[in-house]
């Protein structure tokens, strides 16, 4: 039993270092880069960002589940029995995860980085290059409407999560397809809302990171950063996870014609029963 929950919390950190790998890095190329190959394509980078979800559920799906994710863990914690025991060590491997994805970016891109600031005369105490690293607000945006902005973006990301993965569910995606539909989830919450600022909807996703940069020479433009911006990309998600599952649990899930089907089958093999004991 040790040695699979070991297994699982390798998985997690394994799936956040595939994410943070592949999404840090593109946003390296969106960032870095003058003119980017992302500039006037910013649907490039949605989708890879999303599409490097889909490897990490296919790669670590079935030894954990990929929550991938410190709201979808405690989602799933509140509304499908995950096991709340599990829930802190989650945690802490996404957080690793995400850290080890962000030194591996650092690796690739660093004298990227270093050119950039060089060339737009940018110190990293002063925050050159650190948004591609971790999220920050958009044009107009206050960190006390990002997290509003979180909370939302979050909802919609573990509506759609409980509705793709929802056993009753007869319109989800089948045949292990399920990966791809929560890669453009992300791709899509991404492509639509992502400027607000940059769609972290994932505590660990930033703030693995985020913590990387802190200790690479970022200092406290990672930690506590502008305005002190770095807890809102962890509180915000946690609140719309809760909010986007509870509202698939409570106006979607009790209607599912397979659920009643399942309902109805389940009371009449108990009165079967009842009635083979009288």
């Amino acid at each position: 039993m040790m040695r699979q929950q070991i297994g699982e919390l390798i998985s997690e950190a394994l799936a956040m270092f595939i994410i943070i790998a592949f999404g840090d890095s593109v946003a390296c190329m969106y960032v870095l880069y003058d003119p980017s190959p992302y500039q006037n394509a910013y649907w490039g980078v949605c989708i890879a960002w999303g599409l490097a979800v889909t490897i990490a559920i296919y790669a670590t799906g079935s030894i954990s589940g990929t929550h991938a994710n410190p709201a979808v863990t405690l989602a799933l914690a509140l509304f499908r029995d995950f096991p709340w025991k599990k829930v802190v060590p989650y945690w802490i491997a996404q957080v690793i995860g995400a850290f080890l994805g962000a030194a591996i970016v650092y690796a690739l891109f660093g004298p990227v980085i270093d050119h950039f600031n060089q060339a737009h005369q940018l110190t990293r105490e002063a925050g050159g290059a650190a948004g591609v690293f971790f999220t920050h607000p958009g044009l107009a945006i206050s960190p006390m409407h990002a997290l509003s902005d979180q909370v939302i973006l979050t909802a919609f990301l573990l509506f759609g999560i409980f509705a793709i993965t929802e056993q009753y569910n007869e319109m989800a995606p089948g045949a292990n397809s399920g990966a791809l539909i929560i890669g453009l989830l992300v791709a899509t919450i991404g492509a639509c809302m992502g400027y607000l600022e940059a769609w972290a909807i994932n505590p660990a996703r930033d703030f693995g990171p985020r913590l990387f940069a802190y200790l690479a020479g970022w200092g406290p433009s990672a930690l506590p950063g502008p305005d002190n911006y770095w807890w809102v990309p962890i509180v915000g998600p946690f609140i719309g996870g809760v909010v986007g599952a509870g509202a698939y649990q409570l106006l979607v899930h009790p209607f599912l014609p397979a659920r009643q089907r399942a309902l109805a089958e389940a009371r009449q093999a108990k009165v079967a029963t009842s009635n083979d004991l009288l």
